[in-house]
């Protein structure tokens, strides 16, 4: 088994005025490598990408270029074109493009860009691509979002992330054609192929429209960089810097097994397509596009087609983002952006207008429809430069030309409403508009600044010498020369100062909804760091959602070492809110055996294949859950075992077998005597709470001392024998699963009628009484038997939900060993790991959440493949959970646990251990009989300590097994 390079670079193209004014806004940001083409050339894409390679590598002296594209993993984010259909970023670069808090969407940072979500969105690809795939190329105006697993990789030189769409759609993109049949291998790429030709080849072909994401083994990135004109032995480029070359239009089009342009190099080179089936695809390069897709982003209820291309409708769509806006919109208002800027209520605003920079100010503007207004710094210059366009303007084309237009009218038709010539405004009437200097530099506290703005756009300004004199003698700037000279630090401190701002306004009622989706771990730091003010705390008295968000808000105060005193913090909060929902369904303990009767509960163990941590609340509680596990019996025996009866005298019994100990409890003060998870008989003592004999979780509510309430109930004591045969530390769920089988064992003793559902629930609160936070997974997964996916919907009372899974996969590789159960002999508690974990969940960490929310998705991936009796997909969907589980917490894989598996390597197809612990059992899985007997025979021939040994394993079809004598 060849690891999976965990560590992923991020490499981002941009702008030169923006790779000057960079300055990270989050953590993540702050490792990544910036950079711009070189000035004055044009590299294409190809080069373009061979260039930011090329300047990333110089980075790392003293190793080939070769071995550098060897080590991590690249991800690249294309971002440093001309932007001319958006001017208002295009200084900054597409990709640092600010986006609004999108709703029930948790971990958002408070000034979140378009890369943000990119990266995200690319890592979760990337991370589980083969080892193979050294480079991943994206484009940095374009998000695609999968709501579904990663499909499974092919293993090419090439690999394409495509989605299915329309022929119309399709005619403005680059398609992807696949012979029709089970594997997704290119036939040939076209570029922007007529509606036509897309219906007709689809007669014998599935096509996929390419979003831009490409995946390129080391093979495919020395082709491209000497296509580029790269001298791999000189390591250097033969001109300098990169020759001109297209990825998509040159290299694209010579891929496949038939490709429309061949190139003996690079069609020699396997390329395919991977499919998203639930892919989406965001455009935001266009002034209009921004919106629409934001808008569309933003209404992560609906499920729109697969290709998710057409734009959303233009009704109503207004974004205000980090701005103080002044005046009411109104239903004449649509299609508006407005960020980072200050819009009085002397404005007048109608539709299609992109706002952006506007400082305080008092003037009088009413600004016709389809302009928009964009104001920036200048390095070396005083005051701002004012941009103003059209909102669909592509700013292109000579001044001349009828054609070219600006604020969505021909130039030469402004020009002559002011009374301006070409040759008075010192205008060559050849040069493209992108290279004209239009655009004034004002002090934005001059008075008449606004009477300029209103001439630059007004409908009909008549001939207004004052004004016209003051443009023509103004310092004028062209789109070009902003992209080079623009103060993109300036506007970021800016930017900083209205986030602040909003921050410190958030109106109160809004403050729990912000609670639950900003990134509080990210808020935190900068309230530390700039002195950042926050809402006042709320209390928890309302229901549902609310619940939650004061649990976060408290979490958030506790970082902040803000906790009023006496009030509860995260942890106690989420534990009093989940048991009381046990309240409501309090026990009514009653004796229900005979006198010389004996209740004897047995359980299997659970193996994690996929999906643990989304069990675990505070994440349930909000997103749901979703896993994949199997019930499995030890040598032959279910390994948790319980046996009550009833004794004579009126008190607790608790013996357990595998501890060597035994208590007495006489008292109910000794019952609820604080004992946390792993003290001896914490959780025994939990059970017996819950099953009615703690006063509070009694449905009669009797505070009676124990004893009588023994001798009433029961008619005499109790008397707990335990037995976990599993080491602790083991990773196989046995606390839960011992929580699970006792409560069923005394429910049978005592006549509770519990069933499944109630143990789940019950054990569920048995663990946070315990403060051990846990989720429900190892319960279920212990309880239910055979092999099986568990999910549960989001809210505060968790119903798992079984569906069984085909078994016979696993029966058969455990037969033939290719499916191991090894326990290392090394143990780790995995308490303190989970304790870290929640307390990123609390915070809304960002980092935390996306790994989870790719554990969950794995855990489909998973039941898919055995659905489909897929042993190498059942593999990689392991190697992913490992992977993943690693990602979350880096102790998972400890030295000495490493070590095992570097010893077992060349025969070893996936391996993971059961639990969250850096020890225990730990699956190990091979991809013949073959290997599996090499795996066996090298640990048992080198064992690593002397408690580690293999272990028969067997499915338990039955799961939790309740009996009388």
């Amino acid at each position: 088994m060849k690891p999976i390079t965990e560590q992923i670079d991020c490499l981002l193209s941009l702008p030169a005025a923006g790779v000057e004014g960079f300055s990270p806004w989050s953590p993540a940001s702050g490792s990544y490598f910036v950079t711009s083409d070189p000035p004055g050339s044009q590299l294409g894409s190809g080069g373009g990408t061979a260039h930011v390679l090329h300047q990333a590598w110089l980075q790392a002296p003293g190793v080939t270029f070769e071995a550098w594209v060897e080590g991590a993993r690249k991800l690249i984010v294309h971002g440093s074109g001309q932007s001319r259909r958006l001017p208002a970023y295009a200084a900054e670069g597409k990709p640092l493009l600010p986006l609004p808090l999108l709703p029930s969407t948790a971990g958002q940072l408070p000034d979140q860009r378009l890369v943000d979500l990119q990266r995200n969105a690319y890592q979760r690809i990337l991370r589980h691509a083969p080892p193979s795939y050294r480079v991943m190329v994206t484009c940095g105006d374009v998000l695609i979002t999968n709501d579904s697993f990663t499909p499974h990789f092919p293993e090419v030189d090439v690999l394409i992330v495509g989605i299915r769409s329309t022929p119309e759609e399709a005619s403005n993109h680059g398609v992807m054609f696949c012979q029709d049949g089970e594997t997704a291998d290119l036939d040939f790429f076209l570029q922007k192929p007529p509606e036509a030709k897309t219906l007709a080849m689809a007669e014998s072909h599935r096509f996929y429209l390419d979003t831009g994401v490409w995946l390129l083994s080391a093979r495919a990135v020395a082709l491209l960089l000497q296509k580029c004109g790269w001298d791999g032995a000189r390591q250097e480029y033969l001109n300098v810097i990169p020759d001109k070359y297209e990825l998509f239009d040159s290299f694209g089009l010579a891929l496949g097994n038939t490709p429309v342009a061949p190139d003996e190099a690079v069609s020699s080179l396997k390329a395919a397509v991977l499919p998203l089936p639930s892919g989406r695809f965001f455009h935001f390069g266009t002034s209009r596009s921004i919106i629409t897709s934001a808008v569309t982003l933003a209404q992560t209820t609906e499920r729109a087609c697969a290709a998710g291309i057409k734009p959303a409708s233009a009704h109503d769509h207004c974004l205000v983002i980090n701005s103080k806006l002044e005046l009411p919109l109104n239903s004449g208002n649509r299609l508006l952006w407005i960020e980072n800027s200050s819009i009085p209520s002397t404005w007048k605003l109608h539709d299609r207008h992109v706002l952006s920079g506007i400082p305080d100010n008092e003037w009088s503007i009413d600004l016709p429809a389809g302009v928009c207004v964009d104001a920036i710094g200048v390095r070396g210059e005083a005051g701002l430069c004012l941009r103003v366009y059209g909102f669909d303007d592509p700013f292109r084309g000579a001044l001349s030309h009828r054609a070219t237009l600006w604020q969505g009218k021909p130039f030469s038709t402004w020009l002559a409403a002011r009374g301006v010539t070409m040759q008075r405004a010192g205008f060559d009437p050849a040069v493209d508009i992108q290279d004209a200097p239009l655009f004034p530099l004002i002090d934005p506290g001059d008075p008449d600044a606004g009477r300029l703005l209103m001439w630059l756009i007004g409908k009909a300004p008549g001939v207004d010498h004052e004004m016209t004199s003051r443009w023509l003698g103004a310092v004028r700037l062209s789109a070009a020369e902003l992209l080079q000279r623009a103060d993109v630090a300036k506007r970021a401190a800016s930017r900083i100062a209205f986030i602040d701002n909003a921050l410190a306004t958030i109106p109160v009622e809004k403050w729990p909804a912000c609670c639950t989706s900003l990134d509080l771990e990210a808020l935190a730091q900068r309230v530390k760091k700039r002195g950042a003010t926050l809402p006042p705390s709320f209390e928890s008295a309302v229901a549902g959602g609310a619940e939650l968000a004061a649990v976060h808000d408290a979490a958030l105060r506790e970082r902040l070492d803000t906790v009023t005193t006496g009030s509860p913090g995260a942890v106690e909060r989420l534990r009093n809110s989940l048991v009381a929902r046990l309240a409501v369904t309090s026990a009514a303990p009653r004796r229900a055996v005979g006198e010389d009767q004996i209740v004897w509960g047995r359980a299997p163990a659970r193996l994690d294949f996929a999906g643990g941590w989304s069990d675990t609340p505070p994440y349930c509680l909000e997103r749901g859950g979703r896993v994949v596990n199997l019930a499995v019996n030890l040598n032959g025996q279910p390994p948790i075992q319980a046996f009550a009866r009833i004794c004579r005298e009126p008190h607790l019994v608790i013996n357990s077998i595998d501890l060597g100990v035994s208590e007495v409890i006489t008292t109910t003060e000794d019952l609820l005597a604080t004992e946390k998870l792993g003290g001896g008989f914490g959780i025994a003592r939990a059970a017996l709470r819950l099953a009615g004999f703690d006063p509070a979780f009694n449905a009669a509510g009797r505070n009676l001392p124990l004893d009588r309430m023994l001798k009433e109930t029961l008619g005499g004591g109790i008397e707990l024998t335990l037995l976990a045969a599993i080491p602790k530390g083991s990773g196989l769920g046995t606390s839960s699963i011992l929580a699970a089988t006792l409560l069923g064992t005394l429910g049978n003793l005592a006549g509770l009628g519990w069933n499944e559902q109630d143990l789940f629930t019950r054990t569920l609160a048995l663990e946070q009484i315990l403060t051990s936070g846990g989720g429900w997974q190892d319960q279920v997964g212990g309880v239910v038997g055979g092999l099986k996916i568990v999910e549960s919907a989001p809210g505060l009372l968790q119903k798992p939900v079984v569906r069984w899974l085909p078994s016979q996969l696993i029966d058969n590789a455990i037969t033939d060993l290719r499916f191991q159960l090894y326990y290392t002999g090394i143990t780790r508690v995995a308490h303190n790991i989970l304790g870290e974990i929640v307390k990123g969940l609390f915070l809304n960490d960002a980092e935390r959440l996306h790994v989870i929310d790719e554990i969950a998705l794995n855990a489909d991936f998973t039941a898919e493949a055995l659905q489909r009796h897929d042993w190498p997909c059942f593999v990689e969907a392991i190697q992913r959970s490992w992977l993943l589980n690693r990602q979350l917490d880096s102790g998972t894989n400890p030295a000495e646990v490493a070590a095992i598996l570097e010893r077992v390597s060349p025969w070893l197809g996936a391996a993971k251990l059961t639990g969250a612990g850096g020890g225990g059992y730990m699956v190990l899985l091979a991809a013949t009989a073959e290997n599996g007997v090499r795996i066996r025979h090298e640990l048992e021939k080198n064992r690593p300590n002397s408690r580690a040994r293999f272990v028969d394993v067997s499915i338990s079809h039955t799961g939790l097994e309740i009996t009388r004598s």
